[in-house]
Order: structure tokens, then C-alpha cells, then sequence
């Protein structure tokens, strides 16, 4: 187990701050929010955490304007999803899955599109974001596994050839050019456009999985955040909903975050290594 001695802001230092979310805490079910900080260790980049590149990921609009836009998305989403699949859980996902099976835990919302919650053994997740393991037609509804759309993209397009070493970014794409001969797979229900089940930039959280991630929030009797700067608006709504209900909040995250001011505590470190610090104080 890691032990966190490194200074944190103000005047207390990150085991101090440890300690002071251990006492929150301890006798207390808490539902937790995470984002990209928590799949780092499992070699997932973040979109804003320190040293990451500057990006322009393609809204919906683009996605749903042209069929250019929607060969570029694709091809690059194909070339990073093997990276993107093989990816496995790592010790912060598997700690808050043994927290849940402790009855610590009630629950994981999580804004990543990575799957790995489930792979660890959590139980109760909140994809808020969606899963890159699904796709679905638009135009009918129809849900396809990732893996049969992979496989019918290979089989479409024989001259993409997968480099050695491709530049992973969060969401499971890849920057890729000369994308104009890249065929993309049709629903083969009804010949409409597919997309992967996730919410793109510019496009609003199903309510009913905001309800889902909301109730859980208010059901529990507390809230932590690990690993999000909290930029994306559906983070911050639910730190509301918690601090509405005068739920103490704890956020772990390196780097400042917008909900700092209204956390109970906030540890300036890495998610695995705190999660683990808590895991076994609890």
C-alpha cells in the first residue's frame, strides 16, 4: 500500500486530509463519483489532468452532419479500440468494488466509457456517460456488441492496417488521416447509422440515467469523487444534489477541480493510492 505523504493545499498535508476523510466518513454509506483520474493506472489518458495533450473530440453535431465526419470518428475509434479494450481494471477500480461488497459503498457513477467498474466486480454502476462496449443504431434503436461491429469493420475495410503503437485518447479513438475510403458498417436491421453507445460532446445524458445516478446520490449518506476535475456539468449537478441534502462530500483529485469550495475535504492526490489508504482505515 502506498503511503501518501506529500503536501497538500493550504497548510494541511494529504495525510492529514486522509485522516480527515476517514472521520467523515467511517460509520457512513457513501456513493461515489469517478472520472478519467481513476483509469490512468490502468493506461487510459486523461482529457485534463496534468501533461494531457490539447484535443478537439467531435461533438455530435459533427458525428451526425456529414459522412466524412462520421468515416473519421469511426476509423479512429476502430484503431483505438483494441488499445482501448485490452485495457484491464486496476487497484482503485478493485478497491471500490471491495468497498461495495463490504456494504461501505452503495454505489459508482462513473463519466468514463471504459467499462472497467463492471470488469472489477462493482455491482451497482451508473455508466452516466454510456459504454464503448455497445453500439446502437440511430435510426432504429437496435444495440450491437462492440466486438461484432470491430469484426465487420475489419472485414469492410481490409486495407486498414492497425500500427504497432497508437495514440490512445480517453474516449477509445485515435487520430487517423485519409479516412475517405473507410466504410462504415449499417445496422443490418434496418441499413440506418450507427454510433457507439456513449453521450458525445453536445449531447444530453438520457434522463433517465441522470435519474438513476441522482437517486443514488440522495439514497446514500455521503458522496465521494475521485479522479474528476468535475469541467463536465453532469459532475457538478450531482455534487449539488449532495450539498442540497447537506451530505458531506469528499473529493480526491490531483489538481484543483470547481467543486472544491464545497467539499468537506479535498486530498490533492492520486485516486488508487487514496482509495486504498481509505479502504483499509474503513
Amino acid at each position: 500500500m502506498t503511503v501518501l505523504t506529500q503536501a497538500g493545499d493550504g497548510d494541511r498535508s494529504t495525510a492529514e486530509r486522509i485522516d480527515e476523510a476517514t472521520e467523515i466518513l467511517r460509520g457512513r454509506r457513501f456513493a461515489v463519483l469517478t472520472g478519467a483520474g481513476v483509469s490512468t493506472d490502468s493506461g487510459i489518458p486523461d482529457y485534463r489532468g496534468a501533461g494531457a495533450p490539447k484535443r478537439t473530440p467531435m461533438t455530435v453535431q459533427q458525428f451526425l452532419s456529414d459522412d466524412l465526419s462520421r468515416k473519421r470518428y469511426w476509423a479512429g475509434s476502430h484503431l483505438g479500440w483494441a488499445m482501448f479494450d485490452a485495457a484491464r481494471p486496476n487497484d482503485g477500480h478493485r478497491t471500490l468494488a471491495e468497498l461495495e461488497a463490504r456494504g461501505l459503498v452503495s454505489g459508482v457513477i462513473t463519466q468514463n466509457v471504459d467499462g472497467l467498474h463492471l470488469r472489477a466486480g462493482s455491482r451497482r454502476v451508473v455508466d452516466l456517460h454510456g459504454s464503448m462496449d455497445r453500439v446502437v443504431c440511430l435510426d432504429c434503436g437496435q444495440s450491437f456488441a462492440r466486438p461484432d461491429i470491430a469484426h465487420r469493420i475489419d472485414e469492410l475495410n481490409p486495407w486498414l492496417q492497425k500500427p504497432e503503437s497508437v495514440s490512445l485518447n480517453p474516449d477509445g479513438d485515435a487520430e487517423v488521416t485519409h479516412v475517405e475510403d473507410f466504410v462504415v458498417p449499417a445496422c443490418t436491421v434496418c441499413g440506418g447509422r450507427l454510433k457507439p453507445d456513449v453521450v458525445f460532446f453536445g449531447e444530453f445524458i438520457p434522463t433517465e440515467k441522470y435519474a438513476e445516478a441522482r437517486d443514488l446520490v440522495l439514497g446514500s449518506d455521503a458522496l465521494v469523487i475521485a479522479g474528476s476535475s468535475l469541467v463536465v456539468n453532469s459532475g457538478i449537478r450531482l455534487l449539488e444534489q449532495a450539498r442540497r441534502r447537506k451530505l458531506p462530500i469528499v473529493i480526491i483529485n490531483r489538481g484543483v477541480t470547481k467543486g472544491d469550495q464545497r467539499a468537506a475535504v479535498k486530498v490533492d492526490a492520486g485516486a488508487t493510492e487514496t482509495l486504498q489508504v481509505l479502504a483499509a482505515r474503513l
